[in-house]
């Protein structure tokens, strides 16, 4: 049931149902992001996803493969984004890049959800954006 909870979360990321993203997480969620950053609570996490999805309106995660190990499930996939939509002949603003994502579940429900993934790129992406605008 675990993994099923994950594909949910996963699948509520990319429809950017942000209700539905904080329906499966716990009260108490924690999430850790690729710099080990958190952001404690479903409040908290509904307005960081909500700001997530205005700088990448298309992002999604495609999970390849998933492993569970009791109340642990970890992913590896991809995610991807194009910032603020904005495309481009060459597709400077878009990015996919290789990523991993560990959930706790307690009582059905994300307790953690912490990020692997090597954001330069995006970075790169919003920091060349923001001061060309």
């Amino acid at each position: 049931m675990n993994k099923q909870i994950v594909y949910y979360f996963a699948r509520a990321i990319n429809e950017h149902e942000t209700d539905k993203i904080c329906s499966l997480m716990a009260d108490d969620h924690l999430f850790v992001d690729a710099h080990g950053n958190t952001v404690a609570g479903k409040d908290k996490m509904k307005a960081g996803w909500a700001g997530y999805f205005q700088w990448f309106p298309d992002y999604k995660i495609e999970i390849v493969e998933l492993f569970e190990n009791g109340d642990i499930v970890v992913a590896f996939g991809f995610a991807e984004g194009t910032f603020k939509g904005l495309k481009t002949a060459n597709n400077e603003n878009y990015w996919r890049l290789p990523s991993a994502w560990k959930a706790v579940i307690e009582d059905g429900k994300i307790k953690l959800w912490q990020v692997y993934a090597d954001t330069k790129i995006p970075f790169d992406i919003i920091n060349k954006n923001t001061k060309e605008g």
